[in-house]
């Protein structure tokens, strides 16, 4: 193992396999393009086992779900996603139904699933900081943070706020209150997020150490 490299190099695909294409929208597109015709002959990887062209599938929801597992439990993680945008949808639909006015109810979101983009979308920071060494001292310098990485630190904060708990109220009622309180640009975690922007501001004088 240690002449041809670590085992998990390997793959049961050769490196002229490509990745399969599930969703109908890109299909769709290709056969548009015409570009289908380039790779109509050319092998295709298995596609995973949670990739799959139905309606309901969502590539956000799929990646929270993974940062929501723990120990390999996909089953559970699913569960508690789906028990979760349950409890969202149960919590607007009794407000809607208690609005006592038409101006109201146009106002309350009842899609979970649009409540999970706003909160998420809510959630993600602009800026991080980065440990950076200069004259033997460690500056903590304001930087620009990717598309990337402020959507997973959004999910991340979302499930630590709401595993941060009391022990009468489960995970999915937690969460989906965070999911609430985020959508509308309020909780905890849109407060950790502009507490974080206001130390890049205050940091902001290490700017320069970014690039020397």
């Amino acid at each position: 193992i240690s002449e041809l490299g670590p085992s998990r190099n390997y793959s049961q695909y050769a490196p002229y396999f490509i990745e399969p294409i599930f969703k109908k929208e890109k299909q769709e597109e290709l056969y548009k393009s015409g570009e289908i015709e380039k790779i109509s002959h050319v092998p295709i990887r298995a596609a995973l086992n949670d990739q799959t062209s139905s309606v309901f599938y969502d590539e956000q929801v799929r990646k929270f779900t993974n940062y929501v597992m723990e120990m390999g439990k996909k089953t559970l993680a699913r569960q508690l996603v789906e028990k979760t945008f349950e409890n969202v949808k149960r919590t607007q639909l009794e407000r809607f139904n208690t609005s006592p006015t038409p101006e109201l109810k146009e106002n309350i979101e009842t899609n979970p699933l649009i409540i999970f983009y706003r909160a998420v979308e809510n959630c993600k920071p602009l800026l991080q900081l980065s440990p950076i060494k200069r004259g033997g001292v460690t500056y903590q310098v304001p930087v620009p943070i990717t598309e990337k990485r402020s959507n997973f630190l959004a999910m991340k904060w979302l499930i630590e706020a709401a595993q941060d708990k009391e022990r009468t109220v489960h995970f999915p009622e937690k969460l989906a209150w965070e999911l609430l309180d985020a959508s509308s640009n309020q909780g905890r975690v849109v407060k950790k997020k502009q507490e974080l922007h206001r130390q890049c501001e205050a940091n902001r004088a290490y700017a320069h150490y970014r690039w020397s």
